[in-house]
């Protein structure tokens, strides 16, 4: 079973704000075997201060798909454009305000089905 997981580099989201990029770098990837953990020790795009933020179980994922994915919906950072950076895929630039609208749909439809308990069930 592959585990995909999602890291962050303080020092790696420091440089994408001085690039231009903005400070919400995050690397995504999926693992078939080991653990995240010990290839992000490694070192991945020059910086070695990687922390997990999230990791899940998944059957059947390759990272490739994933990506590609993935790329539809948030902006994929090219490892090619970048020097600091080429060669590390699965960079991706998060954007805030998809993620602000995200929770506030969230807390909308949460706060509609307490208070309305006919809307959702359906009737």
């Amino acid at each position: 079973m592959a585990t995909i997981y999602v890291a962050k580099s303080k020092t790696l989201q420091a440089w994408g704000g001085d690039v231009g990029l903005g400070k919400n770098l995050y690397k995504i990837g999926v693992m078939e075997d080991g653990t995240p953990a010990d290839l992000l020790a490694a070192g991945l795009a020059g910086v070695t201060d990687w922390e997990l933020v999230k990791t899940q179980e998944v059957a059947g994922l390759v990272e490739a798909d994933a990506l590609a994915r993935l790329g539809r919906k948030e902006k994929l950072v090219d490892p090619t454009y970048y020097p600091k950076v080429r060669g590390a895929v699965g960079l991706v630039k998060v954007d805030l305000m998809k993620v602000e609208n995200s929770m506030r749909i969230s807390i909308a439809l949460e706060t509609n089905q307490d208070n309305h308990p006919r809307i959702s069930s359906g009737e």
